[in-house]
């Protein structure tokens, strides 16, 4: 690495909130049915004068934007990719993950430098302000919000899993920590015979059953409410948690893995969907800076590696593991009983 890819990384932050900032303006969703002249989309997304082409013409540098033509007459239009995953009109929208890195895990991120040296959570209680799952769960729409980023994020990787995790040799199957019911929904529409739970906070019920029925899925996905820490789980053969895990301490890791072992049955399978970092801790930076994001989210939160899964789950009684590649960084962490 020389120093020009050096000074590049430094300043990548410059490319991220660029981004982030064309995402929560919704440029790419204003240029859902035309191409747009830079006067367009300065009236259309309340830009200044000063901005506009400085800021358009970055998103076409980075390969964010096509432009047809120079000067005012210019028109600016969605590449393929940005008009599939940042179109807020499209069911395929990803946008919403990279709007609450705007809003909120780019000003906690300036911290990290703090985070690494008190081993403290720089989120909003750094701040004087309520934690994020309490002021979430206190407020249904923005929870709601929060749900749908989250379910565009991880749509991807939980239709793999449904693909390429074997589901043939069960009856049954919970997501514990459900949240909108998208993984029970893509794998009870891949797999017909399997009976299909998702389980979460009794705050959250209304928002999953209103996402499966949009889905069209409410005869095949049952919703049910409960606290993963104080309740037992449904009994069933497979039990799913994804981006679970990576969101608690040890001891409380611990806990959800005994759990995800009380209900399952001789045989059964516990599947852990997350960004696995690889066990040599050298590849998978994507892994290794979540689990920085966990350290500013909740302080002794982190991600974890197959090896260290296993390690736990041996612990508990589990006898049999496997992980399976799903997309990009992620991949399942499989155990079973």
């Amino acid at each position: 690495m020389d120093a020009f890819n050096l000074l590049q990384l430094g300043f990548g932050f410059w490319p991220s909130k660029v981004l982030l900032s064309a995402v929560k303006l919704g440029v790419f969703t204003s240029l859902t049915q035309e191409p747009l002249t830079g006067e367009q989309l300065q009236q259309k997304l309340g830009l200044h004068p000063r901005a506009t082409y400085d800021f358009l013409d970055t998103l076409v540098a980075l390969k964010l934007l096509e432009r047809e033509g120079t000067g005012a007459s210019a028109r600016y239009s969605n590449t393929p990719e940005t008009g599939q995953f940042l179109d807020r009109e499209k069911s395929t929208y990803v946008g919403g993950i990279l709007e609450m890195c705007n809003d909120r895990l780019f000003r906690f991120w300036a911290d990290l430098d703090t985070a690494l040296k008190t081993g403290k959570a720089q989120n909003e209680t750094s701040r004087g302000m309520r934690p994020m799952f309490e002021e979430l769960y206190s407020d249904p729409a923005r929870l709601e919000q929060f749900m749908s980023a989250m379910r565009g994020v991880s749509a991807v990787n939980f239709a793999a899993l449904a693909e390429k995790f074997d589901f043939s040799r069960y009856k049954s199957m919970c997501d514990v920590g459900g949240a909108t019911g998208i993984l029970s929904t893509l794998v009870a529409r891949r797999h017909s015979h399997l009976k299909c739970q998702s389980f979460d906070l009794p705050v959250v019920e209304p928002i999953a059953k209103k996402s499966i029925l949009a889905d069209g899925m409410s005869s095949r996905v049952e919703v049910v409410s409960g606290d993963f820490f104080k309740d037992s789980l449904p009994e069933s053969d497979v039990i799913t948690m994804g981006m679970i895990l990576h969101d608690w301490n040890l001891e409380k890791k611990m806990k959800l893995i005994h759990a995800a072992y009380a209900a399952l049955p001789e045989g059964g399978a516990f599947v852990a969907i997350e960004n696995l970092i690889d066990d040599a801790r050298k590849e998978n930076a994507f892994g290794l800076m979540m689990s920085l994001n966990m350290l500013i989210e909740f302080g002794d939160a982190f991600d974890f590696t197959f090896r260290d899964f296993k390690s736990w789950c041996q612990e508990v009684g589990f006898r049999r593991f496997e992980v399976i590649h799903l997309a990009g960084p992620c991949s399942a962490a499989i155990a079973y009983k």
